[in-house]
């Protein structure tokens, strides 16, 4: 059998592993939080793009989009050969670590950052945004081996809610911190940057019961004579050989590499749209994006409760109709208030869609393959993330600004995907993966 052999089959973990693994989850949500979503985006088209010379309408939203984008290029890339490598060396929580440390250090060093200063800022967003893509992947290789199928939907759920509380909290300190600086008259330039720094200290310090519990139950191989590239790209070539017998794991990710793009965009992006568009201020976007956490938490939750109960493709419908509400409410918005009402639907669908896509890729895993098969998880959310902020933000370039026409073009990710969705057969899918272990 290739890939790492677990000790039985998926021991129940114990409580406080459970919670160490959420946390994970708690976070670094504070960093897609403010660095991806809301303070730093913003700060970067609004105030370190701007002052660069020579930088024509819709630049700054492009630029931003192609550090996304690099980044997750790279993950798409190296995703697979570190799942490999966590797999046979059974070394998740060391490159877990590593990967953390990455993102930590990098969202610090980019409070030193200038205004003016767009490809240094570029290539640490890229550096961070690639360290958090590699933990996600890696945290989720771990749900397999913590909780039975049946209980994964759920698990998920507390995951992403414990999360979007995690992103609450440190936005909530960052918002308090914004007022505090402005209270004693200190410009952007100096405030922006403490936020960064709070980030990064929220990170290491939550971060640290998931590597004092959590367990690495896998069992490293023996040693083979031969590159891990090569080892992945094996591995890799014996699971696309397998696909007549994973052929709902593969539609699946096909539906999610067209409705994620969406999400993927929305994530990085709507925050600028709030702020272009309807003319939010720094406050009332950290107000609304906070609001919305606490709608993704509660959503998160409630769909991991009712993909357990009624099947996670049909949740998965459900959200997505929710998707597509919400965009075309903040398409047709005028109003600060119709930004409100598309915000909360976005979050309560946020949460929902990954909480459920992470669990229904568990559910179609084998565990002994845990880190392969979550790595083209990985591979597919890298490469939506690529394609929906490039989308956009070239969309909104061609057309000089027009955050509208673009947004047109996330609607239809979400269109596409609900049609991909009627081709996945949950429970063919579960049978596969335990037939197939």
């Amino acid at each position: 059998m290739n890939g790492v052999s677990m000790q039985q089959v998926t021991p129940m973990a114990e409580r406080r592993e459970l919670i160490s693994w959420a946390l994970y989850d708690f976070a670094n949500s504070g960093y897609t939080t403010v660095v991806m979503s809301t303070i730093y985006s913003t700060y970067f088209v609004g105030v370190i793009a701007v002052s660069s010379v020579d930088m024509v309408a819709g630049m700054p939203t492009l630029l931003w989009s192609i550090a996304i984008g690099l980044a997750n290029f790279v993950v798409m890339i190296i995703g697979p050969v570190v799942g490999a490598l966590a797999d046979h060396q059974a070394r998740k929580k060391i490159f877990l670590l590593i990967s953390s440390i990455g993102c930590v250090l990098a969202t610090a060093l980019l409070a030193f950052v200038e205004p003016g200063e767009v490809l240094l800022s570029m290539l640490l967003v890229t550096i961070s945004a690639i360290m958090f893509a590699q933990g996600e992947n890696l945290i989720a290789a771990f749900l397999p081996e913590l909780v039975p199928k049946e209980k994964m939907g759920r698990m998920s759920g507390y995951g992403w809610s414990v999360g979007y509380f995690g992103g609450l909290l440190t936005l909530g300190l960052c918002l308090w911190l914004i007022t505090w600086g402005q209270q004693q008259g200190m410009a952007d330039t100096d405030i922006i940057p403490l936020t960064l720094l709070l980030t990064a200290g929220i990170f290491a310090v939550s971060v640290m019961p998931t590597f004092l519990w959590l367990r690495e139950r896998a069992v490293a191989q023996p040693e083979e004579d031969i590159s891990y590239f090569r080892l992945s790209f094996n591995r890799l070539q014996h699971t696309f050989k397998k696909e007549i017998h994973f052929k709902d794991f593969f539609r699946f990710l096909l539906c999610l590499a067209v409705y994620q793009s969406g999400v993927s965009t929305v994530i990085v992006l709507a925050a600028i749209y709030a702020q272009e568009v309807m003319d939010f201020d720094r406050e009332e976007l950290i107000i609304l994006i906070m609001v919305v956490n606490v709608t993704a938490a509660v959503g998160a939750l409630i769909c991991g409760h009712l993909q357990d109960k009624i099947g996670s493709v049909p949740t998965l419908a459900i959200t997505l109709v929710l998707w597509i509400i919400a965009i075309l409410t903040a398409f047709f918005a005028t109003e600060s208030v119709h930004m409100w009402i598309a915000g909360n639907l976005i979050g309560a669908a946020m949460g929902s869609s990954q909480s459920v896509s992470r669990a229904l890729v568990s559910k179609f895993t084998p565990a002994e393959r845990s880190g392969e098969f979550l790595g083209l998880w990985g591979v597919v959310i890298r490469l939506s993330a690529i394609v929906g902020p490039l989308s956009y933000g070239v969309v909104n370039f061609l057309s000089r600004g027009d955050h509208r026409l673009a947004l047109l073009s996330t609607l239809m990710f979400f269109i596409l995907g609900l049609l991909l969705l009627v081709w996945v057969d949950e429970r063919r899918g579960k049978i596969a993966a335990k037939v197939h272990s």
